[in-house]
């Protein structure tokens, strides 16, 4: 039984059979925004992100250009045949709703969708904090509070 497995496995990898099940990966930044989909075993399938789909600069973080990225790296998919997704949305960037709405726009079933945004438990340790001392002067009877950094 086992050695039916292998073949099985080296006969998927070789010709490539048709998967049904997929990984779409939403990474968000408030500076664009990249797709990534993937078959089970995380060999990527398609990709697309703002910046590929003609958008520059400060566009890029825009929903509307992480909805076009979506979209992109989503159609070759269904071309393929795919029908359901599991969806990891990883960021806080502005294009995390409207890329989650193309992907369910574009007809494909939904297993799950997780949020994986990295949060530390504590973390670096901060920058001190800065010192900035106060001096007063006398101007026409009244007092003027002035900063004076060191």
């Amino acid at each position: 039984m086992h050695g039916l497995d292998i073949s099985w496995q080296i006969l998927q990898k070789k010709f490539c059979l048709p998967q049904w099940n997929m990984i779409s990966e939403i990474s968000t930044s408030f500076n664009n925004t990249i797709v990534t989909v993937t078959d089970v075993w995380g060999r990527v399938i398609s990709w697309s992100f703002a910046g590929m789909c003609g958008f520059n600069g400060t566009r890029r973080g825009t929903p509307f250009a992480a909805q076009t990225a979506a979209g992109n790296a989503i159609r070759t998919v269904v071309d393929q045949g795919m029908q359901r997704a599991e969806v990891m949305i990883k960021g806080p960037g502005l294009g995390r709703d409207a890329a989650l709405r193309a992907i369910r726009r574009s007809g494909i079933l939904l297993s799950f969708v997780r949020d994986v945004t990295p949060m530390p438990h504590n973390g670096c340790r901060p920058p001190k904090k800065r010192r900035v001392s106060f001096f007063f002067v006398k101007e026409n009877g009244t007092y003027k509070k002035f900063k004076f950094e060191k």
